[in-house]
C-alpha cells in the first residue's frame, strides 16, 4: 500500500470510533397512577366453599410453573407438551429472532463499510481519433483493476444511535411478547382442561338423569298395564325422559369441541389428544400470590412490551430530528490498475482517493418537519397505550380477585342446593316406597337433584378457572 494513503485511512478509522451527541428525547418511563391496592375493599381470603378457603399472600411472587399448583399430572403434561410443539410459540420465537437480526443489522452502521472490487476488461481504442489509453500506445489491451473502498457515515447527531435504540427496544418488546405468549398459552390450556373436566362430569350427571327417567318410564308403563295410572301419566313421563335425553347431545358437542380446542392449543390435530380429567381430582391452590401494583408493572409481559414500544417511539423522535440536521460522509479508495495482473500494485499503477461530504436539507416542502411531528404524535400514542395497558392490568387483577370471592360464595350456594336436592330426592324415594307419592313426584325430585349437581360442577369449575385467571393477570411466566 502506498504510504501516502495511510494517513487518510487512519482518519477514516478514527472517525469510525468517534461520534457526537444523540439528539432527541432520552427515554424516561411515563408517569403512572399511584395505587397501593387493586380493590376498594382489601381482600385477604375467599369465602369457605367445599371446605377450601383461598388466602391471598400480598407481595408474593407468582411461582414458576404455576399450573402445577392444581396438582394434575394431565394438566402438567398438556402445558409442557404445548411449550414444545405450539405453532403460536414458534411464531413468537421467529418474530423475536427477526427483531434481533434487524437490531444487529442496524448496529453494523456504527462501523465503516469495506468493499473489495476486481475487474478485468478486454478492449480496443479507436486509432487516430483519440489519444491512446496506454502509454505504450497499444490499441488492443487487457486492463486489470483492483480496488479497496471504505465508506463511513459519522454519527454526529446520533441518528444511527437512535435507530439502534429503537430497534433494541422493539427487540425487547418482542421478548416480552414471547413471555406473554407463554403465559397466555398456559392459562388457556389450564382453563380449557378444567372446562373439559367439568363437561365430562356434567355429561355423566346428564346420562344418569336420563337413565333414571327411562327407568321411571318403564315403571309407569307397567303401572299402565296394571291399570294403576292413566295414559296421560305415561305420556308425561315419556316427555320427561325425552327432555332428559335432549340435554345430552349439547354436552357431547361442547365436550368434543373443547377437546378439539385443547388439542389445537398443545399443537396437535383434533385426533391427536385423548385425555380425561376428573374434576374432583383437581387441587384448589390454598395460598395465592398477590404481587403489589408497583411490582406488577415489572412482571406483566404485556405491560413491559407496551413500555418497550414507548422507548422505541421515543428513539424514533430522535431519528426524525437527526434527519433534519447535516449528514456527513467519508469515502476512501485505494487500488491499482495494469495490463498485467501481477503489476497492478507496482509503482505508478496505484491510485487512491479520499472524499468527505456533508448534506444539509434546505427545502423539502416541510416533509422532514412533518415526519418529526408524526414521530412525536406516535410517541404520545405509545405513552397513552402504555398507560391504558397498565390500567387494564390492574383491572384484570381486581376482576380476578372479585371473581374468586364470588365463585367461593356461588359454590357455597350450589353445594347447599345440591345437598338439599339430594335430601329431597332421598325423602321422595322413602315416601314412594311407603306408597305416599307417585313415581312422577320422585322423577321431579331426581331431575331437580341432577340440575343442582350440574350447577355445582360448573361453580366448581368456575372457581378453578378464575384461579388460573389470577395467575395469568399477575403475569406468571416460566422465569
Amino acid at each position: 500500500m502506498n504510504k501516502s494513503a495511510l494517513p487518510w485511512l487512519a482518519i477514516v478509522t478514527l472517525a469510525a470510533c468517534t461520534g457526537g451527541c444523540a439528539v432527541g428525547p432520552d427515554y424516561q418511563r411515563p408517569p403512572l397512577p399511584e395505587t397501593k391496592a387493586y380493590t376498594r375493599t382489601p381482600l385477604t381470603s375467599t369465602a369457605a366453599a367445599a371446605g377450601d378457603v383461598q388466602h391471598f399472600d400480598s407481595g408474593a411472587k407468582v411461582p414458576a410453573q404455576w399450573w402445577q399448583a392444581f396438582g394434575s399430572p394431565e394438566i402438567n403434561w398438556l402445558v409442557e407438551h404445548a411449550f414444545r410443539h405450539s405453532p403460536t410459540l414458534e411464531a413468537a420465537k421467529a418474530t423475536l429472532r427477526q427483531a434481533q437480526e434487524n437490531r444487529a443489522a442496524q448496529y453494523a452502521s456504527y462501523f465503516p463499510a469495506v468493499q473489495a472490487n476486481y475487474s478485468a476488461s478486454r478492449q480496443r481504442d479507436p486509432v487516430g481519433t483519440i489519444s491512446p489509453t496506454l502509454d505504450s500506445g497499444d490499441a488492443i489491451y487487457t486492463l486489470h483493476t483492483a480496488q479497496l473502498s471504505v465508506s463511513y457515515t459519522p454519527d454526529v447527531f446520533g441518528l444511527n444511535r437512535r435507530a439502534v435504540e429503537s430497534l433494541a427496544a422493539q427487540e425487547a418488546g418482542q421478548r416480552f411478547e414471547l413471555d406473554a405468549a407463554y403465559t397466555t398459552l398456559a392459562a388457556n390450556i389450564v382453563s380449557t382442561a378444567i372446562q373439559l373436566a367439568a363437561l365430562e362430569a356434567q355429561l355423566r350427571a346428564a346420562q344418569t338423569a336420563s337413565a333414571a327417567a327411562h327407568n321411571v318410564s318403564a315403571l309407569v308403563q307397567q303401572q299402565l298395564t296394571a291399570g294403576a295410572v292413566s295414559g296421560l301419566d305415561v305420556a308425561a313421563q315419556d316427555a320427561a325422559a325425552a327432555q332428559a335425553d335432549a340435554a345430552i347431545p349439547p354436552l357431547e358437542k361442547q365436550l368434543e369441541q373443547t377437546r378439539n380446542l385443547l388439542a389445537t392449543l398443545v399443537g396437535e390435530p383434533p385426533d391427536g389428544i385423548d385425555i380425561h380429567i376428573n374434576i374432583d381430582s383437581l387441587k384448589l391452590p390454598e395460598r395465592l400470590p398477590l404481587s403489589l401494583p408497583s411490582t406488577l408493572i415489572e412482571t406483566r409481559p404485556d405491560v413491559r412490551a407496551a413500555e418497550a414500544q414507548v422507548q422505541a417511539a421515543s428513539a424514533d423522535v430522535g431519528v426524525a430530528i437527526a434527519s433534519r440536521l447535516p449528514q456527513f460522509s467519508i469515502t476512501a479508495a485505494y487500488g491499482g490498475t495494469a495490463t498485467q495482473f501481477s503489476k497492478m500494485f507496482s509503482d505508478g499503477n496505484i491510485f487512491w482517493s479520499l472524499l468527505g461530504g456533508v448534506t444539509q436539507p434546505i427545502f423539502d416542502f416541510g416533509a422532514l418537519k412533518h415526519r418529526q411531528g408524526a414521530a412525536e404524535a406516535a410517541l404520545e400514542q405509545a405513552i397513552a397505550q402504555y398507560r391504558q395497558t397498565v390500567l387494564s392490568a390492574f383491572q384484570n387483577v381486581a376482576d380476578s380477585l372479585y371473581a374468586l370471592d364470588a365463585d367461593a360464595k356461588g359454590l357455597q350456594a350450589a353445594q347447599r342446593a345440591e345437598i338439599a336436592a339430594k335430601k329431597t330426592r332421598d325423602l321422595a324415594q322413602i315416601q314412594l316406597d311407603a306408597g305416599a307419592i307417585n313415581r312422577l313426584t320422585l322423577l321431579g325430585a331426581e331431575q331437580a337433584y341432577q340440575e343442582a349437581k350440574l350447577a355445582r360442577i360448573q361453580a366448581q369449575a368456575d372457581r378453578f378457572t378464575d384461579t388460573a385467571a389470577l395467575y395469568q393477570s399477575l403475569g406468571g411466566t416460566l422465569d
